[in-house]
């Protein structure tokens, strides 16, 4: 019964810290992606090749490395192989952007069994004091009523768990929509960039 509420405040103090480590990281990223969005639009509306290449420069955003990285398949290769190269960088940083939000799903979604399951171990505790105390219900109402405890931590745990998980979530899809957006205004440099080139 002790053992399983010391593994809840364990996996509290864990959550807390990584639920906090997430709204720094993603809170940036996402704002970031934003002001990202925003010169992406800007740059569509210009058509000119050197605003897209200075949005390659910016080496801090997610997109911004991204941006490079295609640029220089471009200026390389051309075209070909454009959509692999943003989808590989997408798996590549998608696990970093995730971090820990793995951690939080499995205590929003386990935290309520494990209180439950102290709570059944703290009821066998009070029904064995029952056995020894000549039949004094009062005995097992306090052991039930602490048994009890366990299982609304769990809850209390779980619940903080899943709510993060779900709105860091939609943050994670929202950065990656992002990617996705530059990928076709990458596209749309490369075949811009192959006409100049093709151009006498």
């Amino acid at each position: 019964h002790e053992t399983t509420l010391w593994l809840l405040v364990l996996l509290s103090i864990l959550s807390v810290a990584f639920i906090i480590e997430r709204f720094i990281i993603l809170r940036n990223m996402k704002l970031s992606s934003y002001k990202m969005s925003t010169r992406i639009r800007e740059t569509l509306n210009s058509n000119n090749l050197k605003d897209i290449e200075e949005l390659s420069r910016d080496r801090e955003t997610l997109e911004g490395r991204a941006l490079s990285y295609g640029l220089r398949h471009v200026k390389s290769n051309g075209e070909k192989g454009l959509e692999e190269i943003f989808d590989s960088y997408s798996r590549m940083e998608r696990p970093l952007v995730e971090k820990h939000l793995n951690f939080l799903a499995t205590v929003g979604s386990n935290a309520p069994f494990i209180g439950l399951l102290g709570t059944v171990f703290g009821i066998m505790d009070a029904f064995r004091g029952l056995a020894t105390s000549q039949g004094d219900a009062t005995v097992v109402m306090i052991g039930i009523s602490k048994a009890l405890v366990a299982t609304a931590i769990g809850l209390i745990v779980a619940i903080p768990a899943v709510i993060s998980y779900n709105y860091y979530n939609k943050q994670v899809r929202f950065i990656f929509q992002s990617l996705e957006g530059l990928k076709s205004l990458c596209i749309a440099y490369a075949k811009t960039y192959q006409n100049q080139k093709g151009a006498p």
